[in-house]
């Protein structure tokens, strides 16, 4: 007997094996999607961890909600082995009985950060993509490298599965040449592909479909400014749905001032660098990578959490927030004229979502064009979601947890059909 056609809406469960890797960090998870959903909100995360300290005394850490709930040590020397320590705690975790089991995993989905103008969605990794990721590391050399390296041990534990490429460029491929391109001669551009690409992506899609979930309307309705607020920082302007404009450009060096990058600088100032210090350019692009930003004007940490307890009493500190929050503004700013306004800031990543500093100083500066804070419910929202503005401001803030995990997994299951 022929088994019973499936009603056509009946929804079918997929696990998905998320990897994103850091420049020194490679955080997985795996996530129950559902075959046709809409928006990553549908998934249902079942576990995440990050393993930290790569090269030196590696940890892997595992996730409840946004905190740390378990830590323990691993042998992790390269992003290979990160990949393998991974994968190796994931298998020994489903023999205790954990509620994911590696075998019945569909995909695997990959966050890479650099996809230039070819890749418009998740891609199959294959050799020619993979030998397109490599070439692209040049833009992100950190990053880029490492989503590739952690591929031999995914292959070796998952050998049928397909692996996808999730690149954080895609959702800003809609920007119109005017906000793109840079005030060089179009040959070089176009011999070069130089132009503003954008990063973040996945974060900032994920933003979009949060609040417009939130509020109950369709993403294409609404005018937003998001805020992607870690290690690496960007602001993207959202019009009616599409990235039209962000702060990062043809690297993720451009833009805001961020954990230990300088983001805009002087052009001059390199060449001045190598002239004054007697150094190269590689030295040169790696002071102002890793050693600028909230760590390089503070001199004492990238984590806003660890500068705001000396935010009071010591000025490199204090100076170092101001700057911070102070560029932070201008770009909001700059975007709210670009786009005539907008119906909500959102505020995500690890500082937006816990340093109320930062959104205090954001939105008080945007006062004058309608942005009303509620400052109790500033301090109350710490790694968590909610809205930071008044009910009737006439332009809203809200904080939004960002789950790229979800994000990933979702972009990727769109692009792989349903296995049967």
């Amino acid at each position: 007997m022929n088994p019973a056609p499936r009603h056509p809406n009946h929804r079918r469960q997929m696990h998905a094996l998320v990897f994103n890797p850091g420049s020194n960090s490679l955080k997985a998870g795996i996530v129950c999607c559902q075959s046709g959903q809409q928006t990553a909100l549908d998934g249902t995360k079942l576990v995440e961890v990050i393993l930290e300290g790569i090269g030196k005394q590696a940890k892997l850490s595992v996730y409840r909600g946004k905190k740390i709930a378990h830590s323990e040590p691993v042998d992790a020397p390269d992003f290979e082995g990160a990949g393998t320590a991974i994968l190796r705690w994931l298998d020994a975790q489903t023999t205790q009985g954990a509620n994911w089991d590696l075998n019945k995993i569909e995909l695997v989905g990959i966050r890479v950060v650099h996809g230039g103008a070819r890749f418009l969605e998740p891609a199959l990794l294959t050799a020619e993509v993979e030998k397109e990721i490599l070439e692209l590391a040049k833009w992100a050399p950190l990053h880029n490298r490492n989503s590739i390296a952690i591929l031999p041990p995914i292959r070796n534990r998952l050998p049928s599965i397909p692996v996808l490429g999730a690149f954080d460029t895609s959702f800003h491929q809609t920007i119109p040449n005017t906000a793109a391109l840079y005030a060089i001669p179009p040959e070089l551009s176009q011999k070069h592909s130089i132009r503003r690409y954008g990063f973040h992506g996945i974060s900032h899609r994920y933003m979009l479909e949060r609040y417009a979930a939130i509020v109950k309307r369709d993403p294409q309705e609404l005018n937003l400014i998001t805020m992607h607020l870690e290690s690496g920082c960007s602001v993207a302007a959202i019009q009616r749905g599409i990235s039209v404009d962000t702060t990062m450009g043809l690297t993720p060096l451009e833009g805001l001032m961020m954990g230990t990058r300088s983001g805009d600088v002087d052009p001059s100032l390199l060449p001045f660098l190598m002239r004054a210090e007697g150094i190269g350019p590689e030295e040169a692009t790696r002071i102002l990578e890793k050693e600028s930003g909230l760590l390089g004007v503070s001199g004492k940490s990238l984590d806003t959490r660890v500068l705001m307890r000396e935010y009071d009493t010591d000025s490199h500190v204090r100076l170092a927030m101001e700057m911070f929050s102070y560029r932070l503004l201008k770009a909001v700013g700059a975007y709210l004229a670009s786009l005539g306004g907008a119906d909500a800031l959102i505020f995500g990543g690890g500082i937006g979502e816990n340093t109320p500093l930062v959104r205090k100083r954001v939105c008080e500066g945007l006062r004058w064009c309608g942005v009303e804070m509620d400052s109790e419910q500033n301090q109350a929202l710490i790694d968590i979601e909610g809205r930071l503005s008044m009910e009737a401001s006439p332009i809203q803030a809200f904080v939004v947890t960002v789950e790229e995990t979800l994000e990933i997994a979702h972009e990727c299951i769109r692009v792989v059909p349903a296995r049967a």
